[in-house]
């Protein structure tokens, strides 16, 4: 479970920074007392422009950057005062790939895997569902600096969901991919809310988000515009479509 109350992120501003945005703030807020809860057995979808503060409180919801106030509980723990507890059970998958050129893909997931100190047994039992969902077969002995974009992708999100986390937060997870890539990524989220797993993601596409989501949050400019279920976001859109509804919250 995610749970975030009243979270705030102030960034410090520089004189050049002052100069472009012509004030004399000394802090730009990214994000302004914004909460919600994802829930175990659920696909909760962060949407809002870009700039809107998406990625920031999906930052701070792994523990890369620390909120300027709020509270964030991850699986019950503090996540503010015990990050690295809290690590333990997420699974981020940020919007860029950052994978070491010179390993190949098995190299890549033992590696992480190491690093949450997974058993070999269990190891070998996620290396061999999370390679056939993913079709990573083919490539797995392959280094990394000779992939597609799809499949680096595809290899971030196994070293995402390695260690069977119990919440996982996906940055745009099928950004730039082709469909049969994106599609194979669709079912491990639809696997991921099967496992009751809490389940975060970030996107632009609405048509995912209209397949997947059980409840939504809108963001816009650092602020909660909308939060409820995706039935009642669907009820109230009045002849128009996801994307038109979306643009009326942002825009009113």
């Amino acid at each position: 479970m995610i749970k975030i109350e009243n979270l705030f992120k102030e960034f410090p501003l520089n004189k050049e920074q002052k100069k472009e945005r012509n004030t004399s703030d000394k802090f730009a807020s990214a994000v302004e007392d914004v909460s919600f809860n994802c829930n175990p057995g659920e696909v909760f979808s962060l949407l809002g422009p870009n700039g809107a503060g998406k990625t920031t409180i999906l930052r701070m919801l792994s523990t890369v950057i620390q909120p300027s106030s709020g509270s964030i509980e991850i699986c019950g723990i503090d996540a503010i005062k015990y990050p690295r507890e809290a690590r333990k059970k997420i699974g981020f998958l940020t919007g860029s790939t950052g994978l070491y050129a010179r390993l190949s893909a098995h190299e890549i997931i033992d590696y992480f895997a190491s690093l949450y100190n997974v058993p070999q047994a269990l190891l070998k039992e996620r290396k061999s569902y999370l390679f056939d969902l993913l079709g990573m077969n083919d490539f797995a002995n392959k280094r990394i600096g000779k992939l597609s974009t799809g499949m680096k992708q595809k290899v971030s999100i196994c070293r995402t969901m390695i260690h069977d986390p119990d919440v996982v937060i996906f940055d745009e997870p099928t950004s730039g991919l082709d469909v049969i890539t994106a599609e194979s990524i669709i079912q491990l989220i639809r696997d991921c809310r099967d496992q009751n797993k809490t389940v975060l993601f970030s996107s632009h596409i609405m048509g995912e988000v209209d397949l997947l989501c059980d409840r939504l949050a809108i963001i816009h400019q650092g602020k909660l515009k909308h939060h409820g279920t995706m039935e009642d976001f669907r009820a109230q859109m009045t002849g128009k479509s996801l994307t038109g509804e979306f643009i009326n919250i942002v825009q009113s």
